[in-house]
């Protein structure tokens, strides 16, 4: 088989290494790749975007199997657009893309299936918005409704900067059409737990758990980022009266939510779960593998991925026999210095040739002249398997220090519990 992986970043670099696996797959093309992916797939450069090149790549280059990895071409189009061409390709259509597109489409699907989310009110009128500030109490959570890169979400604790939040995002316009319209939430509180499904239209199935950090300091502190580390399994999902509440009131739902809207989804629903006191509700949907998420919940897949994703085109997914090693994963997530702020790229970076008993993915690298060069704000992840959560952290944080480039930053407490 010949693969076309579509993406650049930690996500793709891992889907790229777990596909590299299959005995099937003879050939990967990444586009536009990364440093990391250069070593197990020749990186194209397309942009994520250019559906027609991609598409026209795919033709020419007899791709088997097409596999989106971000966001943004998915919400585009990209599956339509190879599927009409009668190609094969791994994930979302368009219009299912929009529950990720569209916070309120995401709201408007929960609330007519019954699911459990937080209260909710959608706006496209500054003046309409701010007549509401403190609607649900504070803090209060805002949302850019559309796609703004992991950052569209704001939890003022007062009206004033409530006000500045909804002036930023609908005045100055800093998401840009994603802040056309604006969603205002309930503030739920308790812990987050992120799921991850295989879905093919019909049957949904979890993947191992795992348990994202989403700040950019040590003890939560800081800005929230993409995620600066995560381990897998999570152990909120120990409690099996809690996975049957999931199953019965979110996963089972969604589902027949899918079937009785007519929508055809194929591919990974990301859920973002709130559990507090053992009630699970649902925060957000993402229709694509989580990142860091990704990094440690493949590290224990032992099934062929290249099947599973063929089991989910086909809808034969229920037949489909997914295999989890019972070790145990941590991430860890080297960063630019400034992230999630401004930082500088081009730094070299040195010393992933002494890391040992770990797998590093790139997820902002770049070759210049045979040289690696930091090109993003997470940069690197370093992630091992282990007996034990503990014993997989020790491998991680062993050989981190290893690894070094100009302002590198990471946190010191992922999978740590006191």
């Amino acid at each position: 088989m010949k693969i076309l992986m579509i993406g650049s970043g930690g996500r793709e670099h891992v889907l790229t290494w777990k596909l590299a696996q299959s005995p099937r797959v003879e050939k990967i093309y990444a586009a536009p790749g990364n440093g990391g992916m250069a070593e197990l797939a020749e990186c194209v450069d397309l942009s994520v975007e250019d559906i027609p090149g991609c598409l026209a790549f795919a033709k020419e280059h007899q791709i088997d199997l097409t596999v989106v990895g971000p966001e943004v071409p998915l919400v585009m189009g990209m599956v339509d657009a190879f599927e009409a061409a009668g190609l094969k390709v791994f994930g979302p259509n368009k219009h299912c893309a929009q529950f990720e597109g569209s916070k309120a489409f995401t709201k408007e699907f929960l609330f007519r299936h019954n699911i459990p989310t937080a209260a909710y009110k959608e706006y496209t009128d500054f003046d309409e918005i701010i007549k509401d500030l403190g609607v649900y109490g504070y803090p209060m959570v805002i949302k850019a409704d559309g796609l703004a890169a992991g950052k569209g979400v704001l939890i003022p604790e007062n009206e004033t900067d409530a006000r500045a939040g909804m002036e930023m995002i609908m005045k100055k316009r800093e998401f840009g059409e994603a802040g056309d319209k604006v969603v205002i939430e309930e503030f739920l509180t308790g812990q987050e737990a992120s799921m991850l499904c295989f879905v093919d239209g019909k049957t949904i199935v979890p993947m191992e758990s795992a348990q994202d950090y989403k700040r950019a300091y040590d003890n939560d502190e800081g800005l929230n980022t993409g995620g600066m580390g995560t381990y897998s399994p999570n152990v909120l999902f120990a409690d099996e009266t809690l996975n049957k509440r999931i199953k019965a009131e979110i996963l089972d739902p969604i589902i027949n939510g899918f079937i009785a809207d007519g929508m055809d989804f194929k591919g990974v629903l990301f859920i973002g779960l709130m559990i507090d006191n053992g009630v699970p509700k649902v925060l957000e949907f993402n229709v694509r593998f989580g990142d860091p998420e990704a990094q440690s919940v493949l590290m224990r897949l032992e099934s062929d991925l290249v099947e599973i994703m063929e089991a989910v085109i086909d809808g034969k997914l229920a037949d489909c026999e997914i295999k989890w090693s019972s070790k145990e994963a941590v991430c860890v997530v080297i960063a630019s210095g400034g992230y999630p702020g401004t930082y500088e790229k081009g730094k070299v970076i040195t010393g992933i040739e002494d890391v040992q008993d770990c797998v590093v993915f790139h997820a902002g690298t770049k070759l210049v002249n045979g040289e690696l060069q930091t090109n993003g704000g997470r940069v690197l992840c370093v992630t091992a398997l282990g007996e034990t959560r503990e014993a997989a952290r020790k491998t991680v944080y062993a050989n981190i220090g290893k690894i070094h480039f100009e302002g590198a930053q990471y946190r010191t407490d992922i999978a740590k519990f006191n």
